[in-house]
């Protein structure tokens, strides 16, 4: 029986993951293994990385995090926003590794057909704290400035052709919600997204002004609108599973080697979803 494996937030440029992602294989040659964001931050990295994990698995779909989408001066790809994504998507289809723009695939090998949608859908600061809320997106800053947690995405992930990334988060929006609304009534899914569909899971970070940059309320029970058998996520780096409405939720985040290294069972690469 084929198993579907899930990570994320590889950040393999950063000393010490590169060694720990070439661990990663599969159990047997029909696995498949969902990738939610993270890879790296420039784009030869992430195609090398991409690439090595198609060659090692039966299919891969990816989707965007906000790393993918920084424009640094390092990275030999200068595109912004949505034309940087758009070339991510098309060096994807080159390797064949799916993305979101690309025809929905079934998961066949379980009690029922699922159809796994990977989103990209980014997030527009509506997860504020309470002295926040009702406020001018100016004082949420503010408060995130003064906790020192501005996220690096203000400097290096840029909206263009859209103004700000709230617009470009709708347009998002509007179009994933369009394409999960073809998916057949009596069909279950695995919505898989670099943000957290849902705020619970950001309810541990030890800054909650942090919440600003993951999510949006929009998605707060699509878990439910389009029948998620598990809802798959990174990004906050807490790897874990927890439940919302009785639905999955799970985290399969690597992270930064400051982290894994300070935790007892150490770096997992890989998770088990099915």
């Amino acid at each position: 029986m084929p198993t579907l494996f899930a990570t994320s937030d590889l950040h393999v440029t950063h000393e010490g993951n590169a060694e720990v992602v070439d661990t990663i294989q599969p159990d047997g040659p029909e696995d498949w293994l969902l990738v939610a964001g993270d890879v790296g931050e420039q784009v030869p990295a992430i195609m090398k990385t991409l690439k090595m994990l198609r060659d090692r698995f039966a299919k891969v779909i990816w989707v965007p995090g906000n790393h993918e989408l920084w424009t640094t001066d390092r990275d030999p790809v200068q595109l912004r926003g949505q034309a940087r994504y758009d070339e991510l998507v098309r060096r994807c289809r080159e390797i064949d590794v799916l993305t979101p723009e690309d025809e929905f695939a079934v998961w066949e090998h379980g009690s029922e057909p699922l159809t796994i949608a990977p989103m990209f859908l980014l997030y527009d600061y509506s997860w504020r704290t309470p002295a926040a809320q009702g406020r001018p997106l100016s004082v949420a800053m503010d408060q995130a400035r003064e906790a020192g947690v501005i996220c690096t995405d203000e400097y290096f992930l840029h909206p263009d052709p859209y103004p700000t990334r709230q617009e470009w988060c709708a347009q998002r929006l509007k179009v994933t919600e369009q394409r999960l609304q073809q998916i057949p009534a009596d069909r279950k899914t695995i919505l898989m997204s670099h943000w957290p569909l849902h705020r619970h899971p950001t309810e541990p970070l030890y800054w909650p002004e942090f919440a600003m940059w993951c999510g949006t309320t929009e998605t707060e029970d699509w878990h439910l609108r389009f029948r998620a058998e598990i809802a798959v996520y990174g990004h906050l780096h807490i790897p874990r599973s927890t439940q919302a409405d009785g639905v999955r939720f799970e985290e399969v985040s690597l992270g930064y080697p400051r982290e894994w290294r300070k935790r007892a069972r150490g770096p997992v690469p890989l998770h088990r979803l099915l």
